[in-house]
């Protein structure tokens, strides 16, 4: 599917972003293990939120969708999971696919979990490692790849010092230590978004967290919530990119997640000179958010990297395209992480934003970009990868001509209704 993208003149508006996709998959999962009915409300209606919600529903979970965007999840207790009959198919999700195989390490019947071809290209060793050391029997292909065969058994508990950053790994070995026989400490170089350490308190479970340092334990049960998901800042962040790009724009984002742990590009856009502001700040379930209100502005180089990257990893491709627009050099370092995404995301920015006319370089941890330099619209491909399809969306607002970008359909991975929100803001 193609879609294509002409220039704005401004965008005008208040928009609400859909939930937080990590959060919405942590509440299925722990709801899923939970005793008695989780209520999730703003849940993202997602493709990757889909793949979890079908993976538990094999293994025996009741999941209600009751409204757009509201799940209730019929809790079937820690060990009430049932044993799949089929693979389960993560699809893309690459969150799915790393937690289940913690949460199924700890079970008493056997699984595989596959995926999509593009998730069958990413590395699970990070997982498998630190699984195995615990008792769990995990192999996969090439001992890295998808399908993963996990027999579930008896987990203890280890000392783990986690080579990279990683929500998704850490959070795999927190839901194995569940249901291990001894408590886990976890060891973080940096820290990573603590979604899963928030939730899982407020659903009974219990952790000591000193710095770094994460210690989990075991547990006996843990009770169903009402979890109101805020929106996705993830999402958010293509959109404030936008109010920041196109000229004599101001936009408002409504109920935005602000967990620290996932604001890193707020500081850099205010690094960068960056016209932002924040009201309505209120917590629910440990998880701040607000309304992020954002004007255009005239944005200054910047440099980017050490323990700042965990907490905007995702957002480097949106964050690229800003730059190209700043005034100077911006240096996107310490960000080797991006190789191993949907796609190979320091190679395919690179790729996607040179078509346009970016002066941009390729470095082995990251990126370098000159700035300012005018965008010209091209075709582009969005290499199956929803942050760049919405990246070059973006693009194409501030790019003469016409962008047509193709494999636009991958963009319901995260945001379905992102294109009809963008048309909004400039009507």
């Amino acid at each position: 599917m193609k879609m294509a993208i002409t220039p704005a003149r401004r965008l005008v508006g208040e928009i609400h972003v859909p939930g937080d996709k990590s959060i919405s998959h942590r509440a299925v999962m722990l709801g899923s293990i939970a005793q008695g009915d989780t209520y999730i409300t703003n849940f993202l209606m997602s493709d990757d939120c889909m793949s979890t919600i079908r993976a538990f529903r094999h293994m025996g979970v009741p999941i209600q969708i009751t409204d757009p965007d509201t799940v209730i999840v019929k809790g079937r207790g820690l060990r009430g999971l049932t044993p799949p009959k089929i693979a389960i198919d993560a699809g893309n999700s690459g969150t799915t696919a790393r937690l289940l195989a913690g949460l199924l390490s700890g079970q008493s019947f056997s699984s595989t979990i596959t995926g999509d071809e593009s998730l069958r290209r990413r590395p699970m060793d990070r997982v498998i490692t630190p699984l195995r050391k615990m008792g769990a029997h995990i192999s996969g292909v090439q001992d890295k790849y998808l399908p993963l065969s996990i027999k579930g058994g008896a987990l203890k508990g280890i000392d783990y010092f986690m080579p990279v950053a990683s929500a998704q790994v850490k959070s795999c070995l927190m839901l194995a230590t569940l249901y291990a026989d001894s408590p886990s400490r976890i060891y973080e170089p940096a820290p990573s978004r603590n979604h899963t350490e928030l939730m899982l308190q407020a659903f009974g479970g219990r952790l000591d967290i000193n710095g770094n340092e994460i210690t989990v334990y075991p547990v006996s049960q843990l009770y169903g919530q009402h979890v109101d998901v805020p929106g996705d800042i993830s999402s958010a962040a293509f959109f404030i990119t936008a109010g920041l790009l196109v000229p004599n724009s101001s936009i408002i984002l409504k109920g935005v997640g602000l967990n620290p742990t996932r604001t890193g590009i707020l500081e850099v856009y205010k690094q960068m000179c960056g016209s932002l502001a924040i009201e309505n700040v209120s917590t629910s379930g440990g998880e701040k958010r607000g309304d992020i209100i954002v004007n255009a502005s005239h944005l200054k180089g910047t440099v980017i990297g050490g323990q700042l990257i965990p907490r905007l990893i995702d957002e480097i491709p949106v964050i690229a395209l800003a730059a190209t627009q700043a005034e100077g050099t911006t240096i996107i370092k310490d960000a080797q992480e991006l190789k191993v995404k949907e796609s190979n995301r320091i190679a395919t920015v690179v790729d996607i934003l040179s078509r346009l006319g970016a002066s941009i370089e390729a470095t082995d941890d990251g990126m370098v970009i000159y700035g300012p330099t005018p965008l010209k619209g091209n075709w582009v491909d969005s290499f199956g990868d929803h942050r760049l399809a919405m990246m070059a969306a973006i693009a194409g607002l501030i790019a003469s001509g016409e962008t047509v970008i193709n494999g636009w359909e991958c963009v319901n991975i995260s945001f379905p209704g992102f294109y009809d929100m963008l048309k909004r803001l400039q009507n």
